[in-house]
């Protein structure tokens, strides 16, 4: 088994034993529950960020459209309607313009002509979902190392039921 992901996570041991005291089953318990807490920290982690990812792909897309639909109209000015409310749209007569402003966050806007704003929000997109397929991938695996550290401590408090039923015999 390789010594971690591609994104530096650490492999799940699976934990050869023969003999062990009791003390130190008990101890190898408490270092697989520590073990699984961080995998579980670090998958909750990775949820949110697929969630995230998840929410801001459409919207890039979404953006990305419209950007490509200026494009394919530049030149012609066109009318739009759009939502004011749930109840209430409007029509627009929408100018033809080289530029468009796009909304970058932290309460920043900047002016692309309409060919780097597609450059960007195309390079936007690809790196939001390569990074969404790496999310994933993280999940499955920190997911098989939580099952790993589970077999572990099942196989070692196993093993430490016999040990009391030996002592007690």
């Amino acid at each position: 088994m390789s010594s971690s992901n591609p994104r530096g996570i650490p492999p799940a041991q699976f934990f050869e034993f023969k003999e062990l005291s009791m003390e130190e089953a008990q101890g190898h318990l408490e270092k697989f529950q520590e073990a699984i807490a961080k995998y579980k920290f670090m998958e909750t982690s990775v949820v949110r960020r697929v969630a995230s990812l998840d929410d801001k792909i459409p919207d890039i897309r979404k953006t990305l459209q419209s950007v490509q639909f200026l494009k394919e109209r530049q030149g012609d000015s066109f009318t739009v309607t759009y939502e004011l409310n749930d109840t209430l749209n409007a029509k627009a007569e929408v100018e033809a313009k080289d530029n468009v402003y796009l909304w970058l966050g932290a309460n920043v806007m900047l002016e692309y002509t309409v060919e780097e704003a597609e450059a960007l929000l195309t390079q936007k997109l690809n790196s939001a979902e390569e990074t969404l397929k790496a999310c994933k991938e993280d999940l499955e695996f920190l997911r098989a190392q939580v099952t790993t550290m589970e077999v572990n401590t099942a196989r070692v408090y196993n093993y430490t039921v016999l040990l009391r039923k030996k002592t007690k015999m």
